[in-house]
Parts: structure tokens; C-alpha cells; sequence
């Protein structure tokens, strides 16, 4: 029985995947990896097919260990044509290391909650705007592109639900700052569809819905789901994790991001295009999955690792 294309919902033709694991999934894990674990993920993830690729952040040592060497990353990085690496950079010191390096694109990372960036950043949502300035002023002049993410967009850990007009503020702001592309963060995971169709519309109205990605993470289980309404409503770059790396430290029983091998099984589902090889993105789940000793959060990998089990009996 074929679909009726009537009454199917209009989605993209194609979905960029942006893949976060090297940064925003291994900052949040425990086990140390190394940076030669790191660049070889990287590389499978790019030879999986994935065209962006977040492989490090500036940030201090003290406050996220794992991060401590993406300088030494970047540097070693076998880079492939047509692959963006791309760093976290959350002040001019962070985006000066960088470039140093030559990081492809930085981020910047901006909060929906008061309450979140004050006791994440210590300072306003104001402040921290403010603070983002000389970053995008160094970027103008070294022709380094900047994107820009919105944390806590469908509920905050210490204010709970975040109105949507005070999300569309905080993007408007970015994206008047410069920043090309805005990612919408679920941070602690609690959004569901109706909600992530509400703020959508209010950011669109501020933010060309070509300029939006989402950037979902699992805690409750919403996370596949609320990205297809984000496809509804045209948004057609989507943030993931592979093996569903991360967590974040301000959720209780954060799963983590959602997997990038789920979010692509469910688009080769839909006949979306992602030009990303399934089964060589299954390789690196299961390579950095196996480095941390611990088994990929992803469902579809762990049905294939049971499948694949099951026929070498």
C-alpha cells in the first residue's frame, strides 16, 4: 500500500545532519578519550558522510576536561574536502584558539532562561549577548562563519517552561549579530511535538526558517518525534550525536543527544536525502561506543549489534 502524497505532510527533500558528538556528546562523558580516538572518530564519521562535523571546544581545561585537547585535534585532523570542523568558542580567547588551529566554523551559545545563565555562565542573557561582540567582530574580519545556538528553548531545569516569544528574542538577537544559522536546543529533553511546533512558529517569525536547525536531546523519549514536527514545519538541518553520546549535567537521567544513526534511519524512512552511508555511520557509533566501554544509547545500533549477533551464531 502506497502513501497518498495528498495527505502526506510536506517535508524537505534533503536534511543536513550536524554532527555534535565530538564536542557537545564527549564533553558530558565521563571516560577520558584521547585526542587520536577522537581525530579517528572524526574521520569515520566523515567518511560516513557527514559534511559538518563539531570536533572540539575552546573552553577552560578546569570546566570540561574532555575538551582539553581539541587544540591538539585540529592540528593532527586528516581533513576531508567538503567536510566542515567546526569549534565551540565562548569568548574571544576561545575563538582566537580556534583559528589558530583552523577551525573550519565556531559557535556561540546563547541561553532562553535567565535563571540557566545565571547559574551556568554566571551573568544576564544580556551579558552574555554582550559578551559575543568581539567574537563576531574577529569573525567579520578572518571570514569565519558563526552559528549560534539557543539552549533551553522548550523548558528550563530551574524555571521550568521557557515561552516561545522569549526563545524567538534570544535567536532574533543572534542572527542580528551575525550568526548564519541558529540552533534551537530541548537542553533537558522535556519538549513534546505541539510545543516544538509553537516555538518554531514564534522563532520563524523573527528567524527565516531556512536559518533554524534543532538540536533535541532524549531524556523523555520525544526527541525523534519532536524533530519530525520540526521537519513539518520546514526546518530541514537537524543537530545529533552518534551512539547518542552526551548527556547534559543539569537534567536528572539524561539519556544524552538523540543518536544521529536513529535520526537517519527514521529520514531514510521518510525518503529524505542525507548523502550519509548508513552502515559506515553504524561503524563509528560502535568504534567510539567500544573506546567508552559502554554500549551505543542509539536503539536502531543496538538492534543491528543484536542482529548482527544473532547471525554470526
Amino acid at each position: 500500500m502506497s502513501i497518498n502524497n495528498n495527505v502526506r505532510p510536506l517535508l524537505p527533500n534533503y536534511v543536513k545532519i550536524v554532527e555534535v558528538g565530538p564536542r557537545d556528546g564527549l564533553q558530558n562523558e565521563a571516560t577520558p578519550v584521547s585526542a587520536n580516538d577522537k581525530i579517528t572518530l572524526i574521520q569515520k564519521l566523515a567518511d560516513a558522510g557527514i559534511s559538518y562535523i563539531e570536533s572540539g571546544s575552546f573552553v577552560s581545561p578546569k570546566w570540561v576536561p574532555q575538551m582539553s585537547t581539541s587544540s591538539e585535534v585540529f592540528k593532527k585532523l586528516n581533513r576531508k574536502d567538503g567536510v566542515t570542523y567546526a569549534a565551540l568558542t565562548p569568548n574571544l580567547q576561545g575563538f582566537e584558539g580556534a583559528i589558530a588551529v583552523n577551525a573550519d566554523e565556531v559557535a556561540i551559545f546563547g541561553a532562553a532562561s535567565e535563571s540557566f545563565s545565571q547559574k551556568n555562565i554566571n551573568c544576564t542573557i544580556e551579558e552574555s549577548l554582550a559578551r559575543f561582540t568581539p567574537i563576531m567582530t574577529a569573525a567579520k574580519q578572518a571570514n569565519i562563519k558563526v552559528r549560534g545556538y539557543v539552549s533551553c528553548v522548550l523548558g528550563c531545569p530551574y524555571e521550568g517552561d521557557i515561552s516561545p516569544a522569549q526563545v524567538a528574542k534570544v535567536a532574533k538577537k543572534l542572527y542580528q549579530m551575525g550568526c548564519y544559522e541558529i540552533s534551537l536546543g530541548d537542553t533537558i529533553g522535556v519538549g513534546t511535538p505541539a510545543k516544538v511546533m509553537e516555538m518554531i512558529q514564534a522563532v520563524s517569525n523573527d528567524v527565516p526558517i531556512e536559518k533554524l536547525a534543532v538540536h533535541f536531546h532524549d531524556t523523555y523519549g520525544q526527541a525523534l518525534t519532536n524533530i519530525y514536527a520540526a521537519l513539518q514545519m520546514g526546518v530541514a538541518v537537524v543537530d545529533s550525536a552518534i551512539a547518542g553520546l552526551g548527556g547534559c549535567p543539569y537534567a536528572k537521567g539524561a539519556s544524552g543527544n538523540v543518536a544521529t544513526e536513529d535520526v537517519v534511519y527514521m529520514l531514510n524512512g521518510l525518503k529524505i536525502k542525507t548523502d550519509i552511508d548508513f552502515n559506515e555511520l553504524l561503524k563509528a557509533g560502535w568504534f567510539i561506543s567500544k573506546k567508552l566501554g559502554k554500549a551505543p544509547i542509539s536503539k536502531v545500533s543496538n538492534a543491528y549489534l543484536a542482529n548482527k549477533s544473532e547471525t554470526a551464531k
